[in-house]
């Protein structure tokens, strides 16, 4: 088992990382607190891990609520069906509520033990490859909007990751390949060993290698532990963290979180991103068809295949939550790292959205 450290002043949590965790009975139920116990799971999920994870907690009384799989479900719906279920048994602060899923599930469950209460006891148990390296780390928690994605939520540490890689085994292709999109991501941040990992041994990523997998999800939280240990409420470097994800998120709300996994629309933001920055003089095409070839390689899309209103795109891209003016605030990539960058030219930016559209 590996351990990782995020040395948070108000609230430092560790990240373990291993196999066979769920079964590690000392450690899941030292993080419980209170009498009762709230997990929270979704109906692919539960079936496969619930159990297990019931039977590792001793000496408290356990309570489930299951949510229908699916961004869609991330939802005011959701949100009230825990606090209700909260607040009909007589939850208290001091009690702890555990996220058993992906990240839908962890933002989700985040933000409902966020606001019971004023924030009550809270534990991830990520089970998608996705939840592992990227949503689980760093205590963002949310649910969407109609009008765009994560518009609702609070920062919210947990008390720890506990990260079981077994759960990776029964994760289906296009939910383990969406999860390789935002390792990518760690590669353009500066992360030069994911970057040679992916691109030496990619082929072995694809089939699941549970040394190079452990390796790939290690560096990814170590990366983005470090960033956020720096900047928690995303003021400043922590927004690089979104790179691409202007564009992913305005691709998901227009296609009302039924088209593409998140993973597969941050592909093809990162490559638009990667586009615009091209066309900024920032880096070399080379770059772009580098990038091109591993999202290929990885069995990620690279464009979007379904028609797509440039005009609504833009609409879509001026709810997301990193604008700070009428501009777009968007994490370009230079010779010399990401960039943070506020984006006037609305012609630039749809010569780019039409490079990727039918």
């Amino acid at each position: 088992m590996r351990k990782l450290s995020l040395p948070l002043t108000d609230s430092p949590y560790t990240i373990y990382i291993g196999n066979a965790l769920l079964n590690e009975q000392e450690l899941l139920t030292g993080y419980c607190q209170g009498d009762n116990v709230l997990i929270v799971s979704n109906d692919v999920v539960a079936p496969l891990y619930i159990n297990k994870l019931i039977r590792s907690l001793t000496g408290k009384k356990i309570h489930t609520v299951i949510i229908k799989d699916g961004e869609v479900n991330k939802s005011r719906a959701s949100f009230f069906q825990i606090i209700d279920y909260l607040v009909e048994n007589n939850f208290r602060r001091n009690d702890t509520l555990i996220a058993l899923g992906g990240g839908v599930i962890g933002d989700l469950s985040g933000f409902a033990a966020a606001s019971f209460q004023r924030g009550m006891n809270f534990l991830q148990i990520p089970t998608s490859l996705l939840a592992q390296v990227d949503s689980s780390v760093g205590g963002k928690t949310a649910i969407n909007h109609t009008a765009g994605k994560n518009l609702i939520g609070a920062f919210y540490q947990p008390v720890a990751v506990i990260i079981d890689i077994d759960s990776l085994k029964t994760l289906p292709d296009r939910e383990y390949y969406s999860g390789l999109g935002e390792i990518v991501k760690y590669a353009l941040l500066g992360e030069n060993e994911i970057q040679k990992l992916l691109s030496q041994n990619y082929q072995k990523v694809i089939e699941r290698d549970e040394e190079i997998l452990q390796q790939l999800i290690y560096l990814s939280c170590q990366k983005k532990a470090n960033i956020v240990a720096k900047d928690e409420k995303e003021k400043g470097e922590r927004a690089l963290l979104n790179l691409g994800h202007t564009f992913a998120h305005a691709l998901e709300t227009l296609t009302h979180y039924r088209h593409y996994l998140h993973g597969e629309a941050v592909s093809i933001g990162i490559l638009m991103a990667l586009s615009l920055s091209h066309q900024k003089n920032l880096i070399d095409k080379e770059l772009i068809d580098n990038y091109t070839r591993l999202f290929e390689q990885l069995n990620l899309p690279t464009k979007i295949d379904v028609e797509i209103d440039i005009d609504e795109f833009f609409h879509a891209m001026t709810k997301d939550k990193k604008n700070q003016s009428d501009s777009y605030r968007l994490i370009l990539v230079s010779k010399q790292g990401c960039v943070i960058q506020e984006e006037t030219d609305n012609q630039l930016l749809a010569s780019v959205i039409e490079e990727f559209t039918l």
